[in-house]
């Protein structure tokens, strides 16, 4: 797998929990909101429709199967996945689980007042948590 460098400011927001085998998956830095992200291991790719076919499904294979994993483990009402960009160009993906009793409800996370961040351990049983969880799953292509 290619050694990418992380925007900064992904780096920043997010802590590291595992690599997949094509995305680095992360954990957003916002306990209001069951939060992942999934950056691919490619070069200067800042949309879906840069990777070759093979890497468009094998993104979208880790970001289902994380995502019912998470929705699933966790318990939420609602998984949105997101691949904005505009702030950060490289390309990275949301998972985010949503409740009908989080604060944002129905509306985005984007903006949605400030962030309440892990502590040492809420991190690392989050982190536990999330990679229990991916641990069992198939994430390798066909």
């Amino acid at each position: 797998m290619e050694d990418v460098a992380l925007d900064e400011r992904l780096a920043e927001g997010s802590y590291p929990v595992t690599e997949l085998p094509l995305c680095q998956l992360r954990l957003m830095d916002d306990t209001r909101y069951p939060w992942l992200m999934l950056i691919p291991r490619r070069r200067g790719v800042s949309e879906v429709f840069d990777l070759d076919e093979a890497d468009q499904c094998q993104l979208w294979r880790e970001a289902s199967r994380v995502g019912q994993a998470f929705k699933e483990f966790l318990g939420g009402d609602k998984l949105n996945v997101a691949s904005l960009g505009n702030v950060v160009a490289q390309l990275h993906v949301h998972l985010v689980l949503r409740r009908e009793d989080d604060e944002a409800w129905p509306g985005p996370v984007w903006g949605q007042g400030e962030p309440r961040r892990y502590d040492l351990d809420e991190l690392a049983a989050m982190r536990g948590r999330v990679l229990a969880m991916v641990e069992g799953l198939d994430l390798e292509g066909d």
